[in-house]
Parts: C-alpha cells; sequence; structure tokens
C-alpha cells in the first residue's frame, strides 16, 4: 500500500502544484487535504469550484487505484453545498461497489470544522494492468 500511496504522492503533478496532500490510503479507501491559499479562491471570495473537485478528483483516483489495478474515471459529478472562504479543506474516499471492471465511490469534501461542502461521487474503469509498472498508458 505505501508504495502506491508513494506513487500518487511523486507522480500526480497537477495535485502537488494544487497542494493537494494523501494523508491516508487503505483498500478502496482514501484521504487528503489541501489547506486553502489566496490562489484557490475565485473571483466572489470562494474557494474556486476547480479546486475542490480536484481535491475530490485525486482522492478518489488514490482510493480507486489502492487495490492495485489501474484504474481510471469514466464518470464523476460533484455537488457544492456550502462556500468555502479558507482554512483547509479534506476529501474522505468510501469505495460503495467493486466489480471486476468497475467502482463506484461517494467522496465527502469537508471543511476544518468538519462542516460538508460538497459531495463527489465517481465511477472508474479497472484495467487489467497493474497501478505500479515502468510506463503506464
Amino acid at each position: 500500500m505505501q508504495q502506491i500511496m508513494d506513487f500518487f504522492v511523486e507522480n500526480d503533478l497537477f495535485a502537488r502544484h494544487c497542494g493537494v496532500e494523501l494523508i491516508a490510503l487503505q483498500s478502496g479507501h482514501a484521504k487528503a487535504k489541501m489547506e486553502v491559499k489566496p490562489f484557490h479562491m475565485n473571483g466572489a471570495g470562494t474557494v474556486q469550484g476547480g479546486a475542490i473537485f480536484t481535491l475530490a478528483d485525486f482522492t478518489f483516483a488514490a482510493a480507486v487505484n489502492s487495490r492495485g489495478r489501474l484504474s481510471m474515471a469514466i464518470n464523476t459529478s460533484l455537488t457544492f453545498l456550502k462556500p468555502t472562504l479558507g482554512g483547509t479543506l479534506y476529501a474522505e474516499a468510501e469505495e460503495l461497489s467493486i466489480s471486476h471492471k468497475l467502482g463506484y465511490y461517494q467522496i465527502n469534501i469537508t471543511d476544518q470544522e468538519q462542516q460538508l461542502v460538497a459531495s463527489f461521487q465517481g465511477t472508474a474503469y479497472r484495467k487489467q494492468k497493474p497501478v505500479l509498472t515502468d510506463k503506464i498508458a
């Protein structure tokens, strides 16, 4: 599990650029956080939806790939429930269903006060190849 966690920390350059940090990984479950910085804010003074999506999507990717098979999103949905003005956001992914070819996950995004700010659902296609290979295509 540590190798898969290291893989995501080292290779997801966009998530790292956005300040997303993977803090826990287990089979079918992941947790990440993102400290809100000025560059995360939109013109209305709240956290930009794309920043929240990036946090949720990264957490989803870590959870679905935690079982060792390379898995790619085929459908996602994000619902914003509460505006966020700053602080730290947390995303926690839970596996709801897994089959040979598909995985379905619920990711809750909360603020530092454990208030639900967004809800993300994702379905991923599970490829036959392992996550940890020299070349991923």
